[in-house]
Formats: structure tokens, sequence, C-alpha cells
């Protein structure tokens, strides 16, 4: 029997069809069990709601204005509140279209967003693998499949649907292919506002390669779908501009938040509590929670020496020692704490890994991953930057290069994304803020 998975594996891991789509399979498997049948079974949560078996567990925080815009169409006042015109139109657009068709609103954006990121993965796989090397390529696609914001490829929300339509128009555009590098990035555009990276990103990379003048259309073609969107704003509101307006009920401020990048980065070293009340005095003057600071050294130190040491370890003591201290790690951690992780794994350690490789990189992927990065960057902030920056491929792409160099501590970093993807999968069926 053992002989047989072991054939098994080795089929899956060396086929290029399946192994996109046993991908999909096993992270969707693993993603809709958490929520489904682990989540209601986990404590009631102090705040949020306790989960129940449905459909409904896949609906909750973004997906609501989904189904609004889906079911009842855009509202948008300028009065700096939260309206659902900030939200682009591609998704709940496929949404309605299967609801026309007689499928329930959680269904019908369920299928849409599973569906693309299925689509994104085949794109992704063999868009690495031209250019890469198929090792890079099934890092690349497990990268995508394991990372905890893949949650949102799961439930009702653009994540994978972006996901392909970014994906296919770098691919085209690599294949110089540019009437498909237009009509993709056109439809992504659409999709979501980091979609407008692409256009700046497709006409610097037509430059530097000295692309002939067809890619420079096929780049600023990709402008059509906002262009769309913004004329459906003139006519229906009376301002081109007012999804830009809409956004300032999400992100009050444009331009780099210093600030919030500050209380994040703080907060991840002396804690939450701690960081409130004064860097880490508490009212009367003492240290509010003194075991945090202590506690984030221990786990960093720990980390280092494990590093460091790693050649003195055998793997099963390596492997022991890395998830004690990751069990340790979730233990002391809260959601909080755990998505400004990830924000500043995804942000600032992503974009460290495509400097790295910026010279081995094809110029699309390379500039296209700074253009999206920028792009998050400025526009004020610092909520669901893990998710957003999840939403940019060449980060996950460069991650995923460099995992398949390093294969054993690629695993034990799989391991971690899969215990991190569980922990986020229970918090947004119980309606924790997840990111």
């Amino acid at each position: 029997m053992a002989k047989v998975q072991i054939v098994i594996s080795k089929i899956l891991w060396k086929n290029d069809f399946l192994f996109p789509a046993t991908m999909w399979f096993v992270s969707r498997m693993f993603i809709w069990t958490t929520m489904l049948l682990i989540a209601p079974n986990m404590p009631s949560p102090a705040e949020g709601t306790t989960s129940h078996f449905g459909w409904g567990v896949f609906d909750a925080w973004d997906s609501i204005h989904y189904r609004a815009i889906a079911t009842t169409g855009y509202e948008f006042v300028n009065d700096g509140k939260q309206h659902n015109l900030a939200f682009f139109p591609l998704f709940p657009l496929s949404i309605w279209g299967l609801m026309k068709l007689g499928l329930p609103f959680e269904l019908a954006g369920t299928l849409v967003n599973n569906l693309a990121f299925l689509a994104a993965l085949y794109c992704l796989f063999f868009w690495v693998k031209e250019h890469y090397g198929l090792n890079a390529a099934q890092w690349s696609t497990a990268v995508v499949s394991w990372y905890p914001s893949a949650m949102f490829t799961g439930v009702i929300y653009t994540e994978g649907l972006y996901l392909f339509l970014s994906t296919a128009a770098l691919r085209a555009f690599d294949q110089k292919q540019y009437g498909w590098t237009a009509l993709w990035g056109a439809i992504a555009t659409a999709t979501r506002p980091t979609g407008m990276a692409l256009i700046p990103a497709l006409a610097i990379a037509a430059w530097k390669e000295r692309r002939p003048p067809v890619a420079y259309i096929a780049g600023i073609t990709t402008a059509i779908g906002i262009l769309l969107f913004s004329l459906y704003c003139a006519i229906s509101f009376g301002d081109p501009l007012a999804f830009i307006e809409a956004q300032r009920g999400w992100r009050p401020s444009l331009g780099f938040d210093w600030q919030g990048w500050l209380n994040m980065v703080m907060q991840i070293v002396v804690g939450t509590n701690n960081w409130q009340y004064g860097w880490i005095q508490g009212p009367s003057g003492g240290i509010k929670n003194p075991w945090y600071p202590l506690l984030f050294a221990t786990i960093v130190n720990s980390g280092y020496f494990l590093w460091r040491f790693r050649k003195h370890f055998n793997s099963v003591k390596l492997i022991y020692s890395f998830y004690a201290l990751v069990l340790f790690l979730l233990i002391v951690a809260n959601e909080q704490l755990i998505n400004n992780l990830l924000n500043a794994f995804m942000v600032l350690g992503g974009s460290y890994v495509l400097w790295h490789l910026r010279t081995q990189l094809t110029p699309v992927t390379f500039i296209y991953g700074f253009c999206g990065i920028g792009l998050l960057l400025a526009s004020g902030g610092t909520i669901s930057l893990s998710r957003l920056a999840y939403g940019i491929v060449p980060l996950s792409v460069a991650i995923g290069i460099v995992l398949s160099r390093h294969p054993r501590q690629g695993y034990l970093i799989l391991g971690l994304f899969v215990t991190l993807l569980a922990k986020i999968a229970v918090g947004f069926a119980q309606e924790h803020w997840v990111g």
C-alpha cells in the first residue's frame, strides 16, 4: 500500500495536467472542511458568531457588498461613508449572470471564485514553467494554493477571478500575444483596483524590451475596463471618478500611511495592549504586559538559532523544533497579530524576494510586482494588505522560485502556511475579521 501511495504521489507531482488540479482540489477540500465541519465544533468566540454548516459560511464581510451589487445594484453618496461603489463590477456581474440562471447567490459566488481560481492555477503553472522550469512552476502553484490568504479563493471574494485575469494578461504579454493581453488586462481592470497597476507595468515592460508599437497599444487597451466603469459612474452618479471618491469611505486618506505601518510594526514587536498605552508603559508607568516582549524575543531568537544551526539537526529534530515554535506562536498570537505578521511577510518579504530575483524574472513580472505594491502602499491604510498583496501574483512566483531552490525549508514553510490557513478559515467562518 505504501509503495502504491508513493507511485501515485510521484505521478501527481510530475504530471503537468494533474498537478494544478490536485493542488486546487486538495486546498478546496481543506478550506471547506475546516469551515463547514471543524469551525462549527470550535468554542463560541467572544466576538463574532458561532459557525453553522451551510452555504452562508462563505458569505461574510466583503461578500455582503457583492450580494447587494448583484441584487439591487450600486449605491453611492459622496459623504465619506462606506458605499459599495468602491467594489469593482466584474465579479458581482458574473454572479448576477449565474443568478439569472436560477442559482442562489451563495452558490453562484462560490462557483465563480473557485472555478476562476482553478483556471488561475493552470495559467500560473504553465506560465512559470515556460520561463523558470517545472520545479519552480510546482512550488509557485503550491504557494498560491496554500498561502493563508488562499482562504479567500474559497469564499465569495474576488481573489480567484483577479488572480486568473491578471496572470493570463502577464502570460499573454510574455508570449507576445497582444490581443489576449489587451482582453485579459481590460477585464482585470474591471475586477479590482490593483488591476490599474497592469497599465503602467505593461507600458514600462514594452519600453524596456523594445517591443513593437502594438505592445504599447495592448498595454493602453487594458484601461478599457476601468474606463467603462468610469463611464457608468458618470452616467449613474454624475461623476466619472465616483468610484475613487467611494474609496475614501474605506481608506480615508491617500498616500503612504506611515502611522499605520508604525502601529503595525510596533504591535508585532511589543504587543497591541502595550503599544496602545504608549510604547510599553502602562497607565501607572509600568509595563502593561511584560510577557509579550519577552515571548516575542524568545520566538525571534529561537527561529534564528534553528536557521543558524540547522546543519547540526537531523531532519526529524528540525521538523519537530520548527513546529513546536509554530505551535507556541499560535498559542500566544491573536488574529490581529497574525494579520500583522502576514502583512509584513507578503509586502516586505515578498518585495525583498522580488528584488532579489530581479535579473531572473521576466521584465513584466518584476515591474508589475512593484507597480502593484506601490499602488497598495499609496492607497493609504494597512487593512487587508496581505490579502491584496497575495493578489499580485509575481510575489508568489518569486517566493515559489526561492522555495524550489531550498525544498527542505520550503516544505516547512508550506506546513506553516497550511496551519495559518486553517486558523484564518476558522476565523472567517466565525465572522472574525481576518483580513
